[in-house]
């Protein structure tokens, strides 16, 4: 955000991020930060960046993020149809053309490479549900919207092989 002056004032996310990018933002000359950055619990993230990565969890232990995403990345809550569902086969029988399937193709590679199968389970049964019950959701946010599987299923409604968009910006 900018100051009346027009001057770049950093509040505490701004921050963080910049130290998670490896800036050290403590050689950083006059820089401007809004009041409310509680700094002592910057101090401690500069000096510990590392940090960042752990959570601590109700039980009271500490894990790292990656450990605790490993550990519940296949406790999603949905049906068991839903859990049972070839995904691949289903979204590859929604194309109708060679040109859909190509694109579909390489991007069901990209979700087996990077293990979201069962994301997209999930967001079939979510798209599913929220129609039954009538909720409406946006048109398509962010780089999801470069996914033409996510397209297909409903997720939003973007038609990322019309717009010509590189589903590699959403599959990193």
């Amino acid at each position: 955000m900018t100051n009346k002056f027009g001057e770049i004032v950093f509040n505490e996310s701004d921050l963080c991020d910049l130290v998670m990018q490896g800036h050290d933002i403590s050689q950083m000359r006059s820089v401007l930060v809004d009041p409310s950055v509680n700094i002592e619990k910057l101090i401690y993230l500069i000096q510990d960046p590392g940090q960042l990565m752990t959570w601590t969890f109700p039980d009271g232990s500490d894990r790292a993020i990656p450990e605790f995403d490993k550990e519940k990345n296949n406790q999603w809550f949905m049906p068991q149809e839903y859990r049972e569902l070839d995904i691949a086969k289903y979204v590859l029988d929604l194309c109708s053309d060679s040109e859909q399937l190509q694109r579909v193709g390489q991007e069901l590679l990209l979700y087996q490479q990077y293990n979201l199968f069962d994301l997209l389970r999930y967001l079939k049964y979510l798209v599913d549900t929220m129609r039954a019950n009538n909720v409406i959701w946006g048109v398509g946010r962010g780089s999801s919207v470069s996914s033409y599987v996510l397209y297909i299923l409903g997720v939003h409604r973007i038609d990322s092989l019309y717009y010509d968009l590189d589903p590699r910006e959403f599959l990193r």
